[in-house]
């Protein structure tokens, strides 16, 4: 029997576990580290807008912009002019 082949493959079986291990442990302490810094937060600052708020909340200057945005996108993906494009309505979906 050959022990430094057998060494070799225990010492790399071990050296990948002892990594997988230190991963779980990090993920672990980060996870607690990011509940913590949330938990300092104020509760408006920790819930992100919804895009029905967000959307309420444009001036009709910038909700022009969004629609024009929008259309070109549209546009290209349809391989059209924006002209082609008409918007009847702008919602959540």
């Amino acid at each position: 029997m050959d022990y430094p082949i057998i060494l070799v493959i225990l010492m790399g079986i071990g050296v990948v576990f002892f990594g997988l291990v230190c991963i779980i442990l990090l993920c672990s302490l980060m996870s607690l580290i990011v509940r913590k810094i949330e938990s300092k937060l104020p509760a408006e600052a920790a819930a992100p807008k919804t895009a029905e708020k967000a959307a309420d909340e444009l001036s009709p200057e910038k909700r022009r912009e969004v629609i024009a945005a929008i259309s070109a996108v549209i546009a290209e993906e349809l391989g059209t002019d924006v002209s082609a494009i008409r918007v009847t309505s702008f919602k959540k979906v």
